[in-house]
């Protein structure tokens, strides 16, 4: 398929996404088992090999969250290491099981991805956040989805010279104006009780359908990071705003700026990061552990499943 792209299989859907920092992912070549081998990743002082989603290393469950996220696009997991909702939805209720782990990691490196099924993942995080800690670090990038995630951490921690933020939503769509290149008038047309299936933009009641649809989104957005970061819903856009107006939410922060906003809790290197962990929850005596063979068999039969 030519210009097979992971952005065209994503295009026209719902996203929370920075568009400056993920444009890069979104043109990568779509993976495909002739193309690509399975990546294996680092977490700091352990390692993950390909299909694995954590490792346990002296009571800290250490979860990279990375890359373009979706809900159950298992590809890119295998492929590239990309997280998944699915996944992390897993990954989260085998962590609250596991009597080993005293602590959950989140490792940040992501400009966010499809709002479709991030809440599930959202509210999973949240869900062990209650009985142990989950502590979330942007290393280097927390953004959109992945800060709506990291929001619900029990706390968020950002690296010097990381960026943290973008918080709202966003979709590309298409009307067509003229011909196309064969000369023929295209049209798309839906069923008399079905206009908001197809809104066309270039109409004020289709862009007043495609704004209703965004700042629903949007709203879902907010109610988390205002219950994750105890911020009042009410005050949020006043402090995302970079000039004061409230409309003027979305960017990235700096990490000192983030702290300042209450959107982070401290700016602190990943290498100190790892030593409080370690001090915090290892007990004496234990060895790193591997990750758990499951994390890898769920992943796999997913895969199997979609006949990839």
């Amino acid at each position: 398929m030519p210009n097979d792209t992971i952005g065209s299989r994503l295009a026209g859907q719902v996203t929370a996404l920075d568009a400056s920092t993920g444009q890069g992912l979104l043109g990568i070549s779509w993976p495909t088992a002739e193309a690509a081998m399975p990546m294996a990743g680092t977490l700091g002082a352990v390692s993950l090999q390909p299909g694995e989603r954590y490792a346990i290393a002296r009571g800290v469950a250490y979860v990279p969250i990375t890359g373009l996220l979706t809900p159950n696009y298992f590809v890119l997991e295998r492929y590239l290491g990309w997280a998944t909702y699915q996944g992390l939805e897993q990954t989260m209720a085998e962590l609250a099981a596991n009597e080993d782990v005293a602590a959950v990691a989140l490792i940040m490196d992501t400009p966010g991805g499809l709002v479709r099924g991030c809440q599930a993942a959202s509210d999973a995080i949240s869900a062990v956040a209650a009985t142990k800690p989950v502590h979330a670090i942007a290393h280097p990038l927390c953004a959109s989805a992945g800060y709506h995630l990291a929001s619900q951490a029990t706390e968020l921690v950002v690296t010097p010279g990381s960026e943290i933020g973008s918080i709202g939503v966003a979709v590309m769509t298409a009307s067509f104006v003229q011909p196309g290149n064969s000369g023929a008038q295209f049209f798309e047309l839906v069923s008399s009780h079905a206009m908001a299936k197809r809104p066309d933009a270039s109409t004020d009641a289709g862009m007043a359908e495609f704004r209703r649809m965004l700042d629903e989104a949007e709203g879902v957005f907010h109610a988390a990071i205002s219950r994750g970061r105890n911020i009042p819903t009410a005050e949020l856009p006043d402090r995302l705003s970079v000039n004061g107006d409230p409309a003027w939410g979305g960017a990235l922060y700096q990490p000192e700026d983030a702290v300042a906003r209450g959107v982070a809790d401290r700016v602190e290197t990943r290498a100190a990061f790892d030593e409080r962990m370690l001090a915090t929850y290892a007990p004496a005596n234990v060895p790193a552990r591997r990750p758990r063979r499951g994390a890898r068999a769920q992943a796999a039969a997913a895969l199997a499943a979609q006949g990839l």
